[in-house]
């Protein structure tokens, strides 16, 4: 029958126990013939980026969408990233389906902003009356709609780009479509809106306040904190026409970020790593589960967060039988020491060791 064997800790157990890939897929029955490829280490679910724009800041500046997003998910994939969510696109569905040996993506297609309410040419421009066909159109396949909830206004402050009104109706149509939606929200009054609307999770949420926190744990609802962006977001305070009062209100909510993600998590609220890439390089989310870390998760809930916990919250299973091999094998325990996940000593893809 053939196949390959590694024996190590499988996470999220924690216990040893060998592994059998046949096909591409995990069994854990023995198979006498099977190749030995890694003994000892820590075997973990493949690495997820749950916000990652994989057309945007790729390495070498490349000519072509279709290279920037390969490239992209280059530097993702030799970091043990198996699996990236790509909440908005300025280029669209174009890194939907990459193809063998690349990460598997989930994408949410374009970003969705009002005219002028966004960076220049990142989003698809619709107005409200148009938002519900187009939350539809971009939901295609079943997967996810990212709206962007706030932006500058003419004054300099960040305020809401929608009424509640049309949010409801835009999550109404992406739920019809079989899909997930998500917000850009920065400021408490958008965050609000998009747990009014019953979006199903909010991206960044520097304004998230406790009652916020509360009421989107009971709602369901998931917390992609992007904590990695931190510093540019400080750059941007300086680049960006802000009015003095919301230059302050940046800083000081930027400066507590990493509270807001505990407090988050200690409210039930499913906390996963994203770390934005496209603002910053792609191939860092073992700096994200870092600073997860830092912000005062436990090692094991930290790398949940970037492996077997996001892997479940996007529809794929972890180290299971008939699941597909897609693993990563650190020589240490990654629990006790994120650092070790910048150095994994084998990484698997359906079942092909990259």
């Amino acid at each position: 029958m053939g196949g390959l064997h590694l024996r190590g800790t499988l996470l999220p157990a924690g216990s040893p126990r060998d592994l059998f890939i046949v096909g591409g897929r995990i069994t854990l029955e023995d198979i006498d013939d099977a190749v030995t490829i890694s003994e000892g280490g820590w075997i973990t679910p493949g690495l997820v980026d749950a916000h990652a724009h994989l057309a945007m800041a790729s390495p070498g500046s490349p000519a072509t969408v279709d290279e920037a997003v390969r490239a992209s998910a280059a530097a993702q994939l030799a970091a043990g990233v198996l699996l990236v969510r790509e909440p908005g696109s300025p280029a669209g569905h174009a890194a939907d389906d990459l193809g063998t040996g690349w990460p598997r993506t989930i994408t949410a297609g374009h970003f969705l902003a009002p005219p002028g309410r966004y960076f220049p040419g990142l989003a698809r421009e619709v107005d409200e009356a148009s938002l519900p066909a187009a939350v539809a159109e971009e939901a295609r396949a079943g997967g996810w709609v990212k709206i962007v909830g706030d932006f500058l206004d003419d004054e300099g402050h960040v305020t809401p780009n929608w009424s509640e009104t049309s949010l409801v109706d835009a999550a109404a149509a992406a739920h019809e479509a079989g899909a997930r939606i998500t917000m850009h929200a920065t400021v408490p009054a958008s965050i609000e809106e998009a747990i009014e609307a019953s979006f199903d999770a909010i991206e960044h949420g520097h304004g998230a306040t406790t009652d916020h926190l509360r009421a989107m744990a009971v709602a369901g609802m998931a917390f992609v904190p992007t904590l990695l962006i931190s510093d540019y977001i400080r750059e941007q305070t300086t680049e960006l026409p802000l009015h003095p009062t919301d230059r302050a209100t940046w800083l000081r909510e930027v400066d507590a970020h990493m509270g807001v993600a505990l407090a988050a998590h200690d409210a039930g609220v499913a906390v996963y790593a994203g770390t934005d890439a496209g603002a910053v390089d792609h191939g860092l989310v073992a700096s994200e589960i870092a600073l997860l870390r830092d912000a005062g998760l436990t090692g094991a809930a930290a790398l949940a967060a970037g492996s077997w916990a996001a892997r479940t919250w996007l529809g794929l299973p972890g180290l299971e039988e008939g699941a597909p091999a897609d693993l990563v094998v650190f020589p240490d325990d990654p629990r006790e020491d994120p650092e070790v996940l910048r150095r994994p000593s084998l990484v698997m893809l359906d079942g092909v060791v990259r």
